[in-house]
């Protein structure tokens, strides 16, 4: 995903950043395009800093490779004053529908490198428990992982160790299972001679 958007273009530059910070951050969709340049801080300690749910305040931090592409991104020039930091073609906020729309353009070209990307519903949402997914891998708690995503409860984040399948292998693995034999049905004399009668 993060390869389909055409960086030879100002709309493709816009939707990698947009895309490589969600998937970094795990910011709600709501939180992505109320973005401003100024909720990001780009000197030590990079963070991006949003105003979430419940009007509660987060900052996440940023890796070096988000904040050299958004440094990047932050060089373009500018489509009207006061613009949101990712802006749609007139320099006004980008919507929902709009955010849906070019995800869904960009999984249409992923897919021709991965064909698995063809039968994915690719949504902002989809990107936030990607984020999730890759903070659980990693070994973080599901405390940890709730803060990460603003989440109000840790209960919010239970969902996502539920959805672990792959972690819930390695514990199986780990795991001696206790020790069954398969059973075989043998039919008793009474029910040989009802089907012989037959």
């Amino acid at each position: 995903m993060l390869a389909a958007p055409d960086q030879r273009t100002w709309s493709g530059r816009r939707d990698h950043a947009l895309i490589l910070l969600a998937v970094q951050s795990g910011l709600r969709l709501s939180e992505l395009t109320g973005l401003r340049q100024e909720d990001l801080h780009m000197e030590t300690g990079a963070h991006v800093r949003v105003t979430g749910k419940g009007r509660k305040e987060r900052c996440t931090p940023l890796s070096k490779n988000t904040r050299a592409v958004l440094a990047a991104w932050l060089r373009e020039p500018r489509r009207a004053p006061d613009q949101p930091l990712f802006p749609n073609a007139r320099g006004g906020r980008l919507s929902s529908h709009g955010v849906h729309h070019l995800l869904a353009k960009h999984v249409v070209a992923a897919a021709q490198v991965c064909p698995s990307l063809k039968q994915k519903r690719v949504s902002p949402h989809v990107l936030r428990h990607t984020t999730a997914m890759d903070l659980l891998h990693e070994g973080n708690e599901q405390c940890v992982i709730a803060l990460w995503l603003g989440h109000e409860s840790i209960e919010t984040t239970q969902v996502y160790l539920d959805a672990d399948l792959e972690m819930k292998q390695r514990i199986l693995d780990k795991t001696t299972p206790p020790n069954g034999k398969p059973g075989r049905y043998r039919p008793d004399d009474k029910l040989l001679a009802f089907l012989k009668s037959l």
